[in-house]
């Protein structure tokens, strides 16, 4: 078995202003608080003598790994990301950031959030810019329907509203 992979698509760039700040304590606390912590860790381990059946040392070094892999991939992630603040001028149509309201067949309305593939998390309503729901809500107006493919099979939702931040 090979360690090849192959090169996986990159996501859009954009990211929203929330999301850039969490991605940057993401990047302070493993940097700055956790791998000092992982590393006293395994330094004390170390200490102790035949490191092959050293628990603390060899999971200590594993976390270290995936400590350094992450920082590593949020340090050039940050760098190439363009956060966007700017509201559109026509704010009846669907962009980056906006918060829309759908409604399906059976009139069921949920409301999701329309940002970068580094903040996405349905949990909290926000939609990856690279699904195919927001790639076929984008550029569209309030009261447009639309058609996607989801894994269950072909959609059509009514966009009822388009609003760019909660309080509006």
């Amino acid at each position: 078995m090979s360690r090849y992979r192959p090169p996986q698509r990159k996501g859009s760039t954009y990211i929203t202003a929330e999301g850039m700040a969490v991605l940057r304590a993401e990047l302070h606390r493993l940097w700055k608080v956790e791998r000092p912590q992982v590393t006293a860790t395994v330094h004390e381990a170390a200490k102790n003598g035949d490191r092959s059946e050293n628990g603390d040392y060899i999971y200590g070094k594993r976390r270290l790994r995936e400590i350094d892999r992450r920082v590593r991939y949020l340090s050039k992630r940050i760098d190439e990301l363009e956060v966007v603040e700017q509201l559109p001028a026509d704010r009846n149509r669907v962009y980056f950031g906006a918060w829309v309201t759908v409604e399906d067949e059976e009139g069921e309305l949920q409301t999701y959030r329309i940002v970068g593939p580094d903040e996405f998390d349905l949990t909290q309503r926000k939609l990856s810019m690279d699904s195919p729901l927001a790639r076929a809500l984008l550029g569209k107006r309030v009261e447009d329907d639309i058609v996607f493919m989801s894994p269950a099979g072909e959609r059509e939702l009514y966009i009822a509203a388009v609003r760019y931040s909660l309080g509006e």
